[in-house]
């Protein structure tokens, strides 16, 4: 990972926590999104809120799109919930998020639980 990601994840990582102390659990995704989006414009970064991506197949040919909760900084694909706890389709979206929009960097946050969760990914370059 290098240094730039690493920096961008911990000023993610510690923007959503804060927001977590502050707000509590319990909101809809969307008050938790917007407000990192705020936290995280305020802080000067690039951020946006449900980016387009386009989903291709093997052969190249376009077969969908999904909808990134959040593209930081033009690299970092954010994915935000407001569950219990994380489950595994929660990891598999963002992985596929990930491999379809051939990113390699993401988070997965979890605003719903009363303690915050928060978990990175990164697929290698070969294998997106």
């Amino acid at each position: 990972m290098t240094p730039e990601i690493k920096a961008l994840c911990d000023t993610v990582r510690e923007t959503a926590y804060a927001i977590h102390c502050y707000h509590g659990y319990g909101h809809l995704e969307k008050v938790y999104e917007n407000a990192l989006v705020h936290r995280l414009r305020k802080a000067g970064l690039s951020v946006v809120q449900q980016h387009p991506l386009e989903v291709f197949d093997e052969d190249g040919t376009p077969i969908g799109e999904f909808y990134a909760d959040l593209l930081v900084a033009h690299e970092l694909i954010i994915e935000l919930k407001a569950a219990k706890s994380i489950a595994p389709e929660h990891k598999a979206q963002l992985l596929g998020y990930l491999r379809s929009s051939r990113k390699e960097h993401g988070l997965l946050l979890n605003f719903g639980a009363p303690k915050f969760q928060i978990k990175k990914y990164a697929l290698q370059p070969n294998r997106i």
